[in-house]
């Protein structure tokens, strides 16, 4: 059986990773970005109007005011409306940061099963021990940090936002300008997944690091030992 020490090191491990687990679905389900820019008919240079996007992962929200005549709403999905607007490189990039959000989940799902595994047994050696946990927390954090720079890279690089607008103002086109994208909740949330990520290995790490020194201190050489002992 494993220490009481090793016991609650790979617990707290295990209850840390539940939490960031807990707050990457809240983050999948709530607001990621909003998109603002302003609007014009065609031909006039006199802005009166602005459409603004909400982002969430699949869904998202379009607000037309005065953009170019009147107001419009509309709920839509965000990877099918992608392929309406002919947006290539962006529905690759949107579908890339689902499927490394999907992935932290599974390293995240493992990094528990692990701890776990470690809070009752002894398979410290192998790689259901630190070095799994380590290897799969790790790709977690990087995973996640990697989904933020796609996504920002898909909202400020490419022109989907416009290309969205344009096509629903139908028959009465639009100048569209001045476009400005706030990060939201859902972002940042991400951020602190990745921070919980990390924990989980500092954890884990400080009760490796704390065996370790006690091992040595057991092992010393005997060229410590006193020398009328090393006589005998």
């Amino acid at each position: 059986m494993p220490s009481t020490k090793k016991t609650l090191h790979f617990l707290s491990s295990a209850l840390v990773t539940s939490i960031s687990v807990g707050v990457m679905g809240y983050c999948m389900s709530t607001q990621w970005a909003e998109t603002t820019m302003e609007c014009t008919k065609s031909g006039e240079s006199f802005t009166n109007g602005s459409a603004v996007i909400t982002w969430k992962l699949f869904v998202g929200d379009l607000n037309r005011y005065y953009c170019p005549l009147f107001g419009y709403t509309e709920e839509f999905e965000v990877i099918p409306k992608l392929v309406k607007a002919e947006e290539v490189a962006s529905v690759v990039l949107h579908a890339l940061v689902l499927c490394l959000l999907a992935l932290c989940l599974l390293c995240s799902a493992c990094s528990i099963l692990i701890s776990l595994y470690n809070s009752v047994g002894n398979p410290y050696e192998t790689y259901m021990g630190p070095i799994g946990l380590y290897v799969c927390s790790s790709l977690s954090a990087c995973f996640s940090v990697l989904a933020l720079i796609l996504f920002a890279v898909n909202l400020t690089v490419t022109s989907m936002a416009y290309k969205l607008v344009k096509i629903t103002t139908e028959s009465v086109q639009a100048d569209l300008r001045n476009m400005s994208t706030e990060m939201m909740l859902g972002y940042y949330l991400v951020l602190l997944y990745s921070v919980l990520s990390l924990a989980a290995i500092a954890l884990i790490y400080m009760y490796a690091h704390a065996a370790y020194t006690h091992r040595r201190e057991q092992q010393r050489p005997t060229e410590d030992a006193p020398k009328e002992i090393m006589m005998y």
